[in-house]
């Protein structure tokens, strides 16, 4: 099959063509992998090769299925896959095998996809950007001097290059969004506990996280959903199953929703929201207006504290018990050398932190959740910009030199309890807050939320904006996301890399 062909269909189409004998799985493998080997160098989104295993996989008897025989890519963060290397985006793992698959694996698996390699991710998945110094920087298709967001940047990356038409992403802070807003795709976070992390983990980042997909289509993550949502045993979460298949929402008319919106920044945090950003919320609620929908402007019912304490400090104490887990796991302690500078001193900054000051934040949580509660009493979804600005050039939010020093002194030193009172680590981070001011909502309130590709900047830049649900409504966000994909396509927008 030629690219040309290839990059015109789907996963669902691709699946179809197999069920009537017009293509094999092998053929279509053969034309991802062909299509790595061409744009993989430039974009390095694809960090891990299982050319042959895959081969094998396709030329067997694949399960029945709708997504059966097409080609597909995991994340090299959350999920492993038994018998591969597995890193995290860490030099600290750089020799670790998986020894089972994650449930979420077997699911792919038996969905009959065929998982031909794994994606770029930064170390921990600890960035929301993709420029880690053990895997590399992960570039943008659009614009290979530009960012793909993180930490699934190497899964949109490979999406829309056209090297697949949906790979497997996760989200403890936009991961999965942000990358789909920064490529030009949809991205899904699915509710808390829609899909099992089990039996590795039960909830990562006190449930923050959560595996979902990043797509061409709608259609494609509805029918992927489909395939892999469900607890499994031992889950700490057991939520609702959907009425019906996403499948048939996507064919579902949207009805008349209300919605919210803003593009203000939330309260505290100091920053501009980027002209283009602001450009894509207008063309949006215009567009949904002129699709029957009730929109109205509206406060953000958070502030910076969201990021800075509920969720930052999270992510820094579950960096730092990961680091030791992996190091008692390996049998070893882990040296500074085998960790980037900035991962270091999120592991001193969480040791300093009391198991008081860390479950305090995490009641917090509850508050930011009844607030959304609350909003949702009187509408249907909240609208934002996935995020504060376009896609920056790759090493804009990186530490500066003078920082890098200081960071590197003070790791040195072992300055921990001291270093979290002092304004580097809030200049370093406020640069964060200004990109992701919006997606970490959903992590801490386990809603669903999506990114949907409806903006390019004037420079041809994808900018994307964000739908945020009711729990356990991933439906309604599929339904509204078929009918904004049939009033504005987006699928036949593909750099020209």
């Amino acid at each position: 099959m030629k690219f040309e062909e290839y990059r015109k269909l789907d996963a669902v189409a691709m699946a179809e063509l197999i069920k009537k004998n017009e293509v094999t799985s092998s053929e279509l493998l053969e034309a991802a992998i062909t299509r790595t080997e061409e744009v993989n160098g430039p974009i390095n989104a694809v960090i891990l090769k299982l050319y042959e295993d895959a081969r094998n996989t396709s030329k067997s008897r694949l399960p029945d299925g709708p997504l059966s025989g097409v080609p597909f890519l995991i994340k090299d963060l959350d999920v492993q896959m038994k018998g591969t290397r597995y890193t995290g985006g860490t030099r600290l793992l750089k020799d670790f095998v998986s020894t089972v698959n994650s449930e979420v694996t077997n699911r792919i698996q038996n969905a009959g996809l065929v998982i031909f390699g794994k994606t770029n991710t930064p170390e921990f998945g600890l960035t929301p950007y993709t420029e880690g110094k053990f895997l590399g920087t992960c570039r943008n298709p659009w614009n290979t001097e530009h960012t793909t967001g993180g930490s699934s940047g190497g899964s949109g990356a490979a999406v829309s290059a056209g090297i697949v038409p949906m790979a497997l992403a996760s989200d403890g802070g936009g991961s999965i969004r942000i990358p789909a807003s920064c490529c030009g795709l949809f991205g899904i976070k699915p509710s808390r506990g829609r899909i099992s992390n089990g039996p590795l983990y039960g909830q990562m980042w006190e449930g923050a996280v959560s595996t979902g997909i990043i797509s061409r289509s709608v259609r494609d993550a509805a029918f992927y959903l489909d395939a892999v949502q469900g607890e499994s045993e031992g889950d700490p979460y057991i939520i609702q199953r959907p009425d019906r298949p996403y499948a048939d929402e996507v064919k579902a008319p949207a009805g008349k929703l209300k919605i919210g919106y803003s593009y203000q920044m939330p309260k505290g945090l100091d920053f501009k929201i980027d002209e283009e950003n602001i450009k894509a919320i207008e063309t949006t609620v215009k567009l949904l207006k002129e699709l029957g929908h009730e929109v109205n402007e509206v406060s953000l019912p958070y502030n910076k504290e969201l990021m800075t304490e509920l969720l930052y400090m999270l992510a820094m104490s579950h960096a730092s018990a990961t680091v030791d887990y992996l190091g008692k796991m390996l049998g070893r302690k882990p040296s500074q050398s085998e960790l980037e500078p900035n991962t270091w001193l999120l592991y001193k900054l969480g040791q300093s932190f009391t198991a008081q000051n860390v479950v305090f934040a995490g009641m917090k949580w509850n508050k930011v959740a009844r607030a959304m509660g609350e909003f949702h009493k009187q509408y249907d979804l909240l609208l934002t910009p996935t995020l504060g600005m376009k896609p920056f050039k790759i090493g804009a939010l990186q530490s500066s030199g003078a920082e890098e020093t200081a960071l590197k002194i003070m790791n040195a030193l072992g300055i921990s309890t001291v270093v979290k009172y002092t304004g580097l680590i809030e200049k370093i981070s406020s640069k964060i807050y200004n990109w992701i001011p919006y997606p970490p909502l959903a992590n801490i309130t386990g809603q669903p939320s999506m990114s949907v590709p409806l903006h390019w900047s004037a420079d041809g830049l994808p900018v994307g904006v964000m739908f945020t649900g009711k729990m356990n409504n991933e439906a309604l966000l599929f339904r509204l996301a078929a009918q904004l994909e049939q009033a504005n396509p987006w699928f036949s927008n593909v750099p020209v890399i």
